[in-house]
């Protein structure tokens, strides 16, 4: 693991709490955002909506179809210490290259690759406020750590990398796929990765206020397989310290942010998520 780690505490709640008060939590504290977004960013417990143990997405909710009975919005997360969305540091938001579907190589002056195990991720976003249909055109910004738990354009040897970033818009459908890594696991904090939905690909590159701001959290079962199989430094002995019941952004509930996996470590994997937005 990487020394810079080291003076981060546990890169948990320690350490992303100076960092809150950005423009997305400053808009928790004035009421502006959901109470659950508040809530996380002091380490609340307040009861969320769909909470508790990973839900599989419904059949008309992966169709993209809309489902009125089981529509519940994914709730308001911190967008952590790296966001590189302008908010606190470097924008990669305004860069020629950021819309993409690989989001595994740097691009612009780095060609630099993120190695690990594949994983597509193919997420489908839907607009809650009607019952879930498809949310058309509008755009969604993913980001994640390497394997070695490091942020690119943030962490030690990796802050000219612009690599595990990109922006997507979703289909008629909803639909949005990229082609990334699975995440590494770096001390206190659930294997996850961060998104921001952004009414239209004009709003996220002109910094405007996204729509959504959460975290996609990663099944157990399947991380344990990956950090024992493959070459993820530290991750193996970091997730075994680790619960989702204790982690600092899924610790009050999980449901709605679980992704379903599909696949194997050494043939790649597919992750799956229904993203309903407050629109």
């Amino acid at each position: 693991m990487p020394d810079n780690h080291a003076d981060d505490l546990d890169r948990g709640l320690a350490y992303d709490m100076p960092r809150l008060l950005s423009r997305r939590s400053l808009l928790a504290i004035l009421g502006i955002t959901s109470a659950g977004a508040f809530a996380a960013a002091c380490g609340g417990t307040a009861p969320r909506a769909g909470s508790g143990e990973a839900s599989r997405t419904s059949p008309a909710s992966e169709a993209g179809l809309g489902d009125p009975e089981s529509c519940v919005a994914v709730p308001e997360e911190t967008a952590g210490p790296f966001p590189g969305d302008g908010s606190n540091g470097p924008n990669v938001l305004v860069r020629d290259g950021v819309v993409r579907t690989d989001i595994r190589r740097s691009f612009g002056d780095s060609s630099a690759v993120a190695d690990g195990v594949d994983l597509s991720l193919n997420l489908t976003l839907q607009d809650w406020t009607a019952g879930c249909a498809p949310l058309a055109g509008a755009a969604i910004y993913v980001w994640q750590c390497d394997r070695n738990g490091d942020y690119s354009l943030y962490s030690p040897g990796a802050a000219t990398e612009n690599y595990l970033r990109g922006v997507g818009v979703s289909d008629s459908s909803g639909r949005v796929t990229f082609t990334s890594i699975f995440p590494g696991c770096y001390p206190g904090r659930w294997p996850h990765i961060h998104f921001e939905v952004f009414s239209s690909l004009d709003s996220a590159s002109s910094a405007g206020t996204p729509l959504l701001t959460s975290q996609i959290a990663l099944p157990e079962d399947v991380s344990a397989s990956v950090y024992s199989a493959a070459d993820y430094p530290g991750s193996d002995r970091n997730f075994a310290q680790l619960s989702l019941s204790g982690d600092m952004v899924f610790r009050d509930g999980w449901g709605t942010q679980m992704a379903e996996l599909s696949g194997a470590a050494d043939t790649g994997l597919t992750a799956r998520l229904a993203i309903p937005v407050r629109t």
